[in-house]
């Protein structure tokens, strides 16, 4: 049985062709039931993994002391459908085998605003794991209760809410990549406080404060990475004074974040709509960022999810 699925793109397109930084890494992918964890595998694939996936956890062990082939790296599925499935116990594993194998152990659990995952069974037509004797809303709680030990423990949280396949396959190869590169990997992104703070957020800037060309009509239709729109938030009197101080705030805290060892940093940047002001707002830290660090990617939520919201992760 597979998790329910709305389409069967392949994604080997989206993924390079060149050999990533994957080889020798144990990746146990695992999260909410919808949320993406078979797309993910197979993203995985294309980025020199062997996949194995809801193998027994009294298992895992003996393929994780085998390790990767050489190589390559190891990527293992888990799930709430996994025979003798208890997430206590599997983190406990986790943190058991970790201490006792030399390749690095590392959990990526993928998460999604309930509504959605209701949204994705709804359409697939297809039964929750934890839903075939209750409502789909209440076996959804019920699995995000269980596996609330795992989200606590992962290294990587990554939120399919608001990502088309595409979106979703780049980023996990962005967080996997960075993370082995000693660098943080910095991801700034747009974002509509309509729809929501992106759930993995690790910095929120609110920037609404800023005047908002939604109201010229000439201006309306456009976004951030129009020339015009960009003059017109940049003439905001106090546009100058805050993107400095948000600068001089960044040039303290990301050599920090690299001598600690974290592995990946998600700037969230929000104003109403997620089209103007935030778009312009990334695209400047993007690019102030990328004159101090080799890793820095932009993603405009609501812009990226207008293009492609028929292909989802599954």
């Amino acid at each position: 049985m597979t998790e329910p699925t709305e389409i069967e793109t392949e994604i080997e397109t989206e993924i390079p062709a060149a050999p990533l930084s994957l080889a020798g890494r144990v990746l146990v992918v695992t999260g909410q039931s919808g949320a993406g964890r078979t797309t993910a595998l197979k993203a995985l694939e294309d980025m020199n993994c062997e996949a194995v996936d809801n193998l027994p956890v009294r298992l895992m062990a003996t393929l994780v002391r085998q390790g990767p082939a050489d190589g390559r790296g190891l990527a293992i599925g888990v799930d709430v459908r996994t025979r003798d499935f208890n997430a206590d116990k599997f983190a406990q594993e986790i943190a058991t085998l970790r201490a006792a194998v030399d390749a690095p152990v590392e959990m990526l659990f993928l998460d999604s605003d309930d509504d959605v995952i209701e949204r994705r069974y709804t359409e697939s037509r297809r039964v929750h794991p934890m839903a075939s004797d209750r409502p789909l809303a209440d076996g959804i709680a019920a699995e995000r209760r269980l596996l609330a030990p795992l989200r606590e423990a992962a290294d990587f949280v990554i939120d399919t809410s608001h990502s088309n396949i595409h979106e979703f396959a780049r980023l996990l190869r962005d967080r996997m990549v960075g993370a082995a590169t000693g660098e943080a990997n910095v991801l700034v992104t747009s974002f509509s406080y309509r729809n929501g703070v992106p759930r993995d957020a690790d910095m929120v800037i609110d920037v609404r404060f800023l005047r908002n060309p939604h109201y010229d009509p000439a201006l309306r239709p456009l976004t951030g990475r129009d020339a015009g729109v960009g003059a017109y938030v940049a003439a905001d009197p106090d546009f100058d004074g805050f993107f400095t101080r948000l600068t001089d705030l960044l040039a303290l805290l990301l050599p920090r974040f690299n001598e600690e060892g974290k592995s990946y940093l998600t700037i969230a940047i929000g104003c109403t709509g997620g089209r103007h002001r935030s778009v312009y707002v990334a695209e400047r830290l993007r690019d102030w960022i990328a004159e101090r660090m080799t890793q820095v990617e932009l993603r405009h939520r609501e812009l990226s999810f207008e293009l492609g919201a028929d292909q989802e992760p599954t």
